[in-house]
């Protein structure tokens, strides 16, 4: 008897191709097993609980573990239970920031990426007090560096909402917020006060005319007037032709001296001055504000007033400690120190 040869059976189109199955989204539980740990256990590390006391090299273990099998915290879920994110909301500058600020708020961004939080800047065009509090608020953040303008019932909405520490930013504090003090008129004392030593009793001031910057500037201007000197304030804006008009200003009125705002509009000034025939210092002297490397460059290299901020380092822990303990009452500090450097445009 002849045996019929045996045909493969042919697999229908939709089958799967052969190979390993298909995984599903890694969970806590394949994490826990993977670390040789309990899935608690992983909670509390990957949560950053404080409550509970985990040693280092387990929770070295547990994030080893999740890095290997790509496993990802469900945000959504985790907000649910804590009633709040792991998001620092901060404002977005409103007008473009210097090197000073902008180095900070990278270094303060990657700082708090090392405490296991999300930094978001969040923008504030057209919206603002109590509605931006509450377009914010949708965002369940644990923490918020509100800006100066939040009022305390604004700060009343995000601490509801679930934020452990609202914190503004601005020269007074708020009411219920914890506070950064940044009071901008130390730079125009600094200022004023180097020009009055030189003997300069009528002092002028250059207030851009770029929208945005009366934050910083009319706060500076207020500085120099409680110095005791004579502070004419000049409008200016950042182009050239503007400059040289401040320039005939300022030879119409006789000044002997002028705080340039900051290291920007000093320049600009200090080569309209040049272009005029001013002799800087003897004729005008100025004095600018930030340091910049620019200034530096510059004959006469300019005098100008440093600016030191926290590190971000310092402003994260900051931060992580008013969430994980959160104080009695509001915690003020004082984060702008403003020193001269001498230089010889002053």
């Amino acid at each position: 008897m002849v045996e019929k040869p045996q045909i493969p059976s042919q697999q229908p189109a939709s089958a799967e191709p052969p190979g390993p199955p298909r995984s599903s989204a890694p969970t806590s539980a394949d994490v826990a097993r993977q670390a040789g740990v309990s899935r608690a256990t992983v909670s509390y590390v990957l949560n950053n609980t404080s409550a509970v006391r985990i040693s280092e090299p387990t929770r070295r273990r547990v994030h080893e573990a999740a890095r290997e099998l790509g496993y990802v915290p469900h945000a959504a879920a985790r907000s649910l239970r804590a009633g709040h994110t792991r998001i620092v909301l901060m404002p977005a500058p409103d007008v473009p920031v210097g090197t000073l600020y902008s180095g900070f708020l990278n270094e303060f961004q990657w700082a708090l990426s090392r405490f296991d939080y999300t930094a978001v800047q969040y923008g504030s065009v057209g919206v603002g007090g109590d509605d931006a509090a509450r377009a914010w608020a949708e965002l369940r953040p644990v923490a918020v560096l509100a800006p100066a303008g939040m009022g305390r019932r604004g700060i009343g909405i995000l601490q509801r909402s679930g934020a452990r520490a609202v914190i503004t930013l601005g020269a007074e504090p708020v009411e219920g917020a914890h506070a950064l003090i940044a009071d901008h008129r130390a730079v125009g004392r600094v200022a004023a006060h180097h020009l009055r030593e030189r003997g300069h009793r009528r002092i002028g001031v250059l207030m851009p005319r770029e929208e945005g910057l009366d934050a910083f500037a009319v706060p500076r201007l207020a500085g120099v007037r409680e110095t005791g000197v004579e502070a004419v304030a000049l409008p200016v804006a950042y182009d050239e032709e503007n400059a040289a008009q401040v320039v005939a200003h300022i030879r119409e009125l006789g000044l002997s001296a002028v705080f340039a705002y900051n290291d920007e509009y000093a320049m600009l000034l200090m080569r309209a001055l040049q272009d005029a025939g001013v002799a800087i210092p003897d004729d005008v002297a100025v004095v600018g504000a930030d340091d910049l490397m620019l200034g530096r460059l510059l004959r006469p290299r300019l005098t100008t007033v440093r600016l030191a901020l926290p590190s971000g380092q310092e402003l994260a822990e900051f931060v992580d400690r008013l969430v994980r303990t959160p104080p009695a009452g509001p915690e003020i500090r004082d984060v702008l120190d403003a020193s001269l450097v001498r230089r010889e445009s002053a």
